[in-house]
């Protein structure tokens, strides 16, 4: 995972990059659908625009989380990252709800279509545009851990459907004079639907303070444990600050007989370890018992 400085600049990066493909694509989808009369190219385009609008509030989020601790926030202001990925997540749902609305419409009043080889082309692009920015967006996230930038790639690969499903129709209608349009944005609404609301769950959970992962807490207490010095570990507790900004405590059983500026310096070097090599602040809790009876583990 990248260093707290770094990630925030890849991140207010992708953040900018996005904004700008976004609004390209909702220039070219609003000529392009009103040339051709098509109601749900228009409504792409409006899709992209609130894409536009997530990465505005991505890039935020990261230019907050970014900011140093001050005296009102002492661990740091990485949860604006949270935020910021609840914030895309909700506009996820909220273009999900939008497409169901408008294929419903449709559905009920469906439109003739002037079809043209512009449509077409802008279409098209979208498609390799929003693949490309799901593909960049997924591995950013992976890279530097960012459930915002996570959140954007999923709602990449939703307007890919999206805009397939609009392409799919409008070549359909030309082919056979079918007009599918309606049924299509509502299959992909309710794909987009499922995968907003699960997004915010996702969040909601990292900004009331969600249980840390099994795999973080058996990573701690191993390296904890691996000091020879070490006989056991309890009381283990994760705060989470947002991303790497961990705090973490535990009390950590330590022979009773050893030297204890040997012991302290041992706990700062763990403690340093932890910091310089993972990100986590490391606060031990020196517990002296005898060397018979230490647990050797535990959480």
């Amino acid at each position: 995972m990248a260093e707290g400085g770094t990630r925030n600049l890849v991140g207010s990066s992708a953040s900018r990059r996005g904004i700008a493909l976004n609004l390209l694509l909702v220039a070219a989808k609003l000529a392009a659908g009103i040339f051709a009369g098509s109601v749900s190219t228009v409504a792409d385009g409006f899709n992209n625009l609130t894409d536009a609008a997530g990465s505005v509030i991505t890039w935020a989020g990261f230019k907050m989380a970014g900011k140093k601790a001050d005296k009102e926030h002492p661990f740091g202001h990485g949860r604006y990252e949270y935020l910021a990925g609840l914030g895309a997540a909700v506009l996820i749902l909220l273009v999900g709800i939008e497409l169901a609305r408008s294929g419903v419409g449709e559905i009920l009043r469906p439109s003739p279509l002037k079809l043209s080889p512009l449509l077409f082309a802008v279409l098209c692009t979208s498609i390799l545009v929003k693949t490309w920015m799901a593909v960049y967006y997924g591995r950013l996230s992976r890279r530097i851990g960012s459930s915002a930038l996570r959140a954007v790639s999923f709602d990449s690969r939703n307007d890919v459907l999206a805009t397939a499903a609009v392409l799919v129709s409008a070549l359909l209608y030309h082919w056979t004079g079918l007009q599918l349009d309606g049924w299509a944005a509502i299959i992909i609404a309710l794909f987009i639907i499922n995968n907003g609301w699960g997004l915010i769950r996702e969040t909601v959970s990292q900004l009331v303070g969600e249980a840390p992962s099994p795999e973080l807490v058996d990573y701690i207490c191993d390296k904890i444990t691996g000091h020879d010095q070490v006989l056991g570990i309890h009381d283990l507790i994760v705060h989470d600050y947002g991303p790497d900004r961990r705090y973490v405590s535990a009390h950590v059983e330590m022979p009773e007989d050893e030297d204890p500026v040997v012991t302290h310096a041992i706990i700062d070097s763990i403690e340093r370890s932890f910091l310089e090599e993972d990100g986590i602040h490391l606060i031990i809790h020196y517990d002296p018992v005898p060397r018979e009876a230490g647990l050797g583990g535990g959480h």
